[in-house]
C-alpha cells in the first residue's frame, strides 16, 4: 500500500465545513460538518446498559448529528452490559488495516465523569478497532441553552425572545443540578453563569448526587430573595442518576423540568467534539 503523507490524510479525512442557508429561529447562521468518505465513526457512548428509554433517545441524538450535521450515520454504544456495548460495536468497524482509524467515540455526558470517564477510555483502549474517546458535550454555552429551552418547556421560563413566545415566568432562582461530586459541581458552574446571564435569574449549581448540597443551593437562592425556585436537570436523560431529579426537587420543594434529551444543541457539540478529537489524532 503506497504511503500517505500526514497532510494528506489529514484533508482527506477531516470534515469540511458547510453553511446551511440562512433559516428562521435559534439555530440560524449554524454551521454543520460534512465527513468525506471513509471517515471514522462518530459512536455516541451512553451511559449504562441498553434499555428502552435510553435507546430511543441516543438514536434520536444520532439522526440529529447526521441529518443536521455529519451528513454520515453515528453508531450509538452503551458502556454496559453485552447488548450494543461499545467493545461490540467497535469491533464490527474493524477495517482490514489495524493502524487505520475506524471510530470516535463521543461520550454522552454534560461534563467530565470520573467513572464514566474511565470507563470509557478503558473501552477504547481494549477496542479491537483503533478509537480515539473524545471530550464530554460540556462546559459548553449550548449546554446553557438547550438548558434554558427545556425551562420554558415547561413552563417555568419565559422563552428566549427570538422564539416570539410569551410565557410568564415562573421562576426567579435556578438550581442546576449536576449528577457527580463537588468537581462535577465546579464544572457546572460554568453552565450556571452563562444559564444566570440568559434568564436575568440567580443560578446556584448542586450536586443531584447529595441531598444537602441541593438543599444549600436553594436556601441561599431564598436568601438571597427568590420567591420561586426551579431545578434544572444538568443531564441528558440516559444517566442512572436521572432517577434522582424528581427527588431532588421534591426535597426542596420546586418543580423540574426535563432532562436535555435529544435536543439540537447536543447534537451540534457531539459533532464538534468528534472534529476536535479526529483533528487532534491525525496531528499526533
Amino acid at each position: 500500500m503506497p504511503a500517505v503523507s500526514p497532510e494528506s490524510q489529514a484533508s482527506d479525512a477531516l470534515p469540511s465545513r458547510r453553511r446551511r442557508a440562512p433559516r428562521g429561529g435559534r439555530h440560524r447562521g449554524d454551521e454543520s460538518f460534512l465527513l468525506p468518505p471513509g471517515a471514522p465513526t462518530l459512536v455516541l457512548a451512553v451511559p449504562g446498559a441498553a434499555r428502552p428509554g435510553a435507546a430511543d433517545l441516543a438514536t434520536e441524538l444520532a439522526r440529529l448529528v447526521e441529518i443536521e450535521h455529519t451528513g454520515q450515520p453515528a453508531r450509538v454504544a452503551f458502556l454496559e452490559g453485552d447488548e450494543a456495548g461499545l467493545h461490540s460495536v467497535l469491533a464490527g468497524l474493524r477495517g482490514e488495516e489495524d493502524d487505520e482509524l475506524e471510530a470516535v467515540v463521543v461520550p454522552m455526558s454534560t461534563g467530565p465523569d470520573p467513572v464514566m470517564d474511565a470507563e470509557l477510555h478503558a473501552a477504547v483502549a481494549d477496542a479491537p478497532a483503533l478509537a480515539v474517546a473524545a471530550e464530554p458535550l460540556g462546559p459548553h454555552p449550548l449546554i446553557a441553552e438547550a438548558l434554558h429551552d427545556r425551562l420554558a418547556d415547561a413552563g417555568l421560563v419565559r422563552a428566549d425572545r427570538i422564539r416570539l413566545m410569551t410565557m410568564v415566568t415562573a421562576a426567579s432562582g435556578v438550581i442546576v443540578a449536576t449528577p457527580g461530586d463537588a468537581t462535577a459541581v465546579r464544572q457546572a458552574e460554568v453552565t450556571g453563569v452563562l444559564l444566570a446571564s440568559r434568564l436575568a435569574a440567580p443560578v446556584f449549581t448542586a450536586s443531584l448526587n447529595d441531598e444537602s448540597s441541593v438543599k444549600a443551593a436553594a436556601d441561599q437562592l431564598r436568601a438571597a430573595g427568590a420567591a420561586s425556585v426551579v431545578l434544572a436537570p444538568h443531564l441528558v436523560g440516559p444517566e442512572p442518576d436521572a432517577a434522582l431529579v424528581a427527588s431532588a426537587a421534591g426535597i426542596v420543594g420546586c418543580p423540574h423540568s426535563a432532562p436535555l434529551g435529544a435536543h439540537p444543541a447536543l447534537a451540534r457539540l457531539a459533532a464538534l467534539r468528534y472534529v476536535e478529537a479526529l483533528s487532534m489524532a491525525l496531528a499526533d
